[in-house]
């Protein structure tokens, strides 16, 4: 019986996840609300959108969450969202394994943005990689960041008040406030007047 009743609910959230329009927006804010730690106002998430652990996720008010992004928050681990965040398409927010993530207010984010919290262990030889767990890390946007296209942000950065980061980039080492940092990995290409 339980079995039954775990892929009815599996049915459930999937038809959810996918139902269309301004009524699927709407029966989503409805739904979810409560189940986030604590949810502000006016959050908007739209069709196609994943997440996983609820409890785990902290949204302030006025979000929008793009077109089939993904928010991942597992056991162990933890995402706060300020106020005024509004994702793109295809964005990916990942804590999983022990990591943790903070947005602060008035954050953008472009298209297939990843930021990943945690990552693999690789340090011995004799254990093949997929059976070495993982490392937890933080990452930290801080007010008024913008974030360009196909961005990565990897574990243990933070990213400075009013910066931006240019489309493809890699970043793997904290920014700097007001800077604008580009490449792969990010290298400082001129700081906000």
């Amino acid at each position: 019986m339980y079995k039954i009743f775990i892929e009815f609910t599996e049915w459930i959230n999937h038809l959810l996840i996918w139902m269309p329009g301004v009524i699927g927006v709407k029966v989503r804010k409805i739904l979810y609300k409560n189940r986030f730690i604590s949810c502000g106002k006016n959050v908007n998430i739209s069709k196609g959108c994943y997440i996983r652990d609820f409890k785990n996720i902290n949204f302030g008010k006025n979000i929008n969450l793009g077109v089939n992004s993904q928010i991942y928050a597992g056991k162990d681990s933890k995402i706060s969202v300020g106020n005024n965040l509004s994702t793109n398409s295809n964005v990916m927010i990942n804590a999983d394994h022990g990591g943790y993530i903070e947005i602060r207010d008035n954050v953008l984010l472009g298209p297939n943005v990843v930021i990943r919290a945690s990552n693999h262990a690789f340090s011995r030889k004799d254990i093949p990689i997929n059976q070495q767990g993982h490392i937890a890390g933080r990452i930290i946007l801080h007010e008024d960041v913008w974030l360009g296209a196909n961005v990565v942000i990897l574990p243990n950065v933070e990213i400075g008040k009013g910066s931006i980061v240019a489309a493809g980039s890699v970043v793997t080492k904290n920014v700097g406030d007001y800077s604008i940092v580009g490449g792969v990995p990010e290298e400082l290409i001129e700081m906000r007047h």
